[in-house]
């Protein structure tokens, strides 16, 4: 027999600027009884890049699984933004500080008023010059349109992203993405996506203006990306030398329907070291879903 259920899915646009832009997430509260099945079909009806479930922890505040339209995530900056976020809101967190139970392990939130900020590890750095050629193709642009003395390289602070530094936003903003060489890219190092990146001198407090492709995950280009903007603020950090402990990085703003937003990263740094990371910004509520759930109750 099957038995129709109606969820209830909480849209949020996480990491908004100045209540505006943001990446939207689906997020769906008491989710205790939900199949991974069920999750999966729920993200991809939803559509949105990332949908965050919630569900009751044994061993943390909260327990959040992460689905694509496509396939389960170990984590997603966002949409733990926007979760959190909400949850302040509606006044359901007192604490500063609590945590979420993932499928990869325990992390630490950072409540700042209603800004949420999630922590990631200390950075891993791989070498990828051996595709730096097939890499630098999959963007339409030229080794000429790189920063110089800044590799192209794979950073992991949780997830893997190939961080590409490009000389201006001109560059950026003509970016040709190949989403199939993307892909293969991607699955040869099993990235999320690509992101690359520019520096910004135009005093508006950004330090970096970011795109973000993840064709693999079925994102062809996303807004908001903390589980990336988290490992290039360590690369600015370790390898532009940026000497700052604070970082905020602007994203979405080249898309084909631009959503500009921002994403904030504080580095704990102990003698010189980047041991953790935190990676925030605000949710902003914006519509309410229903997605029939179509059970089967034998």
């Amino acid at each position: 027999m099957n038995k129709q259920n109606l969820i209830k899915v909480q849209i949020l646009n996480a990491f908004v600027d100045n209540n505006k832009g943001g990446n939207p997430a689906g997020v769906v509260f008491d989710a205790d009884d939900l199949s991974i099945k069920e999750k999966q079909e729920i993200a991809a009806k939803i559509g949105y890049s990332e949908t965050a479930f919630v569900s009751k922890s044994n061993i943390a505040d909260y327990k959040l699984d992460f689905f694509s339209p496509n396939r389960q995530i170990a984590h997603c900056g966002h949409a733990t933004v926007a979760t959190f976020s909400y949850l302040r809101q509606l006044n359901l967190l007192k604490k500063n500080n609590v945590t979420k139970e993932t499928i990869d392990g325990i992390r630490k939130i950072k409540l700042k008023g209603e800004l949420a900020y999630m922590e990631q590890l200390a950075p891993r750095y791989i070498d990828v010059q051996k595709r730096e050629n097939m890499i630098l193709k999959s963007l339409g642009i030229k080794k000429s349109d790189l920063w110089k003395n800044a590799p192209v390289t794979l950073v992991n602070t949780g997830n893997s992203f190939i961080l590409i530094p490009v000389k201006n936003k001109s560059i950026l903003r003509k970016l040709k993405p190949d989403m199939g060489l993307i892909t293969e890219i991607s699955d040869e190092f099993d990235l999320i996506g690509l992101y690359p990146f520019t520096l910004l001198n135009d005093n508006n407090g950004k330090d970096a203006s970011t795109r973000m492709f993840g064709p693999r995950y079925n994102i062809m280009e996303e807004a908001g990306t903390g589980m990336a903007a988290g490992p290039l603020a360590c690369y600015l950090f370790d390898i532009l030398k940026l000497n700052k402990n604070r970082f905020f990085i602007q994203q979405g703003e080249f898309m084909e329907v631009p959503s500009p937003s921002l994403i904030i990263v504080e580095l704990e740094i102990d003698n010189g070291n980047i041991k953790s990371l935190m990676a925030g910004g605000r949710g902003v509520l914006k519509m309410e879903k229903h997605i029939v759930l179509t059970r089967n109750t034998e």
